[in-house]
């Protein structure tokens, strides 16, 4: 077996749905070469010392998957046959403990779960075989991840070294109501475009995630600084110097000075005091201005910047009188209070968005878990706006 912490090799980095131009506009950033991108992931390579920067650096991924093997395998003992030839020993320390996750679409296979065990048993009977003892397995993905990828009759299998997903950035103790996912989040501050500079206003911030993720970008501050745990590191050639190495680069990186007007309000009390303590646990409480109050008395700074909303998005079916209500104030408010700033508004519902009374200039896809979702994009202009 290679090794893997200082050997270059096929790297899948992956993301939810639809949020892979935001990963490839981050990994482009970070110097890797983009190999090939699709809705779900973007591949480059990397050797696991470079994986390790990957994952303290992205906002938008998933998982970061090192490939250590590919081979064809029509059922379950084919893919056991192959597997227990890979040098599991060299990998896996065998008073350690690794998990397996998988993406499993063949014919013979009726659960993934079967196809997990069949990898277990492969890299238990490979270690048992060569050493005399087995590491301990189950379900925790605290310690070393195998991912498995079998389509058909071709597998996969990779070192998944995040481990516990990257999507998740570490500070949201409190949930609250319906959080969208930190790496959504992210994701669609990033399609506004936003300077980092000028004024972020949101509106019926909910948990908060948003106003934090808009924090975080301006003082460039990553997830990696938040989380002391990877997959990675419970694999043997692991070297901790590299991990704080990268660690004391993020630091460096952070720009403390740059500290934009970011407004979060809600209607709920308990939600902005929700938002508060993510906020704290961010690190970025200081940077953020909370308010109590129903969104329409919202403080708008005079300088324009980006307003976002992520209202309630109801059921897709049916007639929600107050709903409706909401999303027409919001068109109203933002035509009204903020000329001049470019407004956002993210929703699963297409019927309340043409409630807001506004034309979009943009449509930009994402999904919010299954739920397909649009941030909707209106230029409020000064005044009559120019021809």
């Amino acid at each position: 077996m290679k090794e893997v912490f200082n050997t270059p090799g096929k790297v899948i980095v992956t993301c939810y749905k639809r949020l892979s131009p935001y990963l490839q506009e981050e990994i482009c950033a970070l110097g890797f070469e983009i190999k090939r991108t699709f809705s779900t992931g973007i591949e480059t390579t990397a050797s696991v010392n470079e994986c390790i920067r990957l994952n303290l650096n992205l906002r938008t991924a998933g998982q970061v998957l090192y490939e250590i093997g590919a081979f064809r395998a029509r059922n379950a003992q084919e893919l056991y046959n192959a597997l227990v030839k890979i040098s599991w020993e060299d990998l896996i320390p065998v008073d350690g403990y690794f998990s397996v996750t998988s993406f499993v679409n063949n014919e013979t296979i009726t659960t993934p779960l079967y196809a997990n065990v069949k990898v277990k048993d492969a890299i238990v009977d490979r270690i048992k075989d060569k050493i005399g003892k087995r590491p301990n397995s189950g379900a925790d993905l605290s310690k070393a991840v195998i991912h498995l990828h079998w389509v058909e009759d071709r597998a996969e299998i990779f070192l998944d070294t995040s481990g516990e997903t990257l999507s998740k950035h570490g500070y949201r103790k409190h949930p609250g109501k319906a959080p969208m996912l930190e790496a959504l989040a992210t994701s669609t501050i990033m399609a506004t475009q936003w300077d980092r500079k000028s004024p972020f206003v949101n509106p019926m911030c909910g948990s908060g995630t948003l106003a934090i993720e808009a924090a975080l970008i301006a003082q460039n501050r990553t997830p990696g600084l938040q989380r002391m745990n990877y997959s990675f590191m419970h694999f043997n050639g692991y070297d901790e110097s590299v991990f704080f190495q990268e660690r004391r680069l993020l630091k460096e990186k952070t720009n403390k000075s740059n500290i934009p007007t970011i407004i979060a309000s809600d209607i709920s009390e308990q939600a902005v005091e929700i938002a508060r303590l993510n906020a704290k646990a961010a690190g970025v409480e200081h940077l953020i201005q909370f308010a109590v109050c129903d969104f329409a008395k919202t403080s708008i700074p005079e300088t324009p910047g980006v307003i976002m909303f992520n209202p309630e998005y109801g059921e897709r079916l049916g007639t929600h009188t107050k709903l409706e209500a909401t999303y027409k104030r919001i068109g109203d408010f933002m035509k009204q209070r903020c000329k001049g700033y470019r407004g956002y508004v993210f929703t699963g519902n297409p019927d309340l968005a043409k409630k807001i009374g506004l034309k979009a200039s943009r449509r930009i896809e994402f999904f919010n878990g299954k739920l397909d979702c649009r941030l909707l994009q209106y230029e409020l202009y000064e005044g009559t706006k120019e021809k």
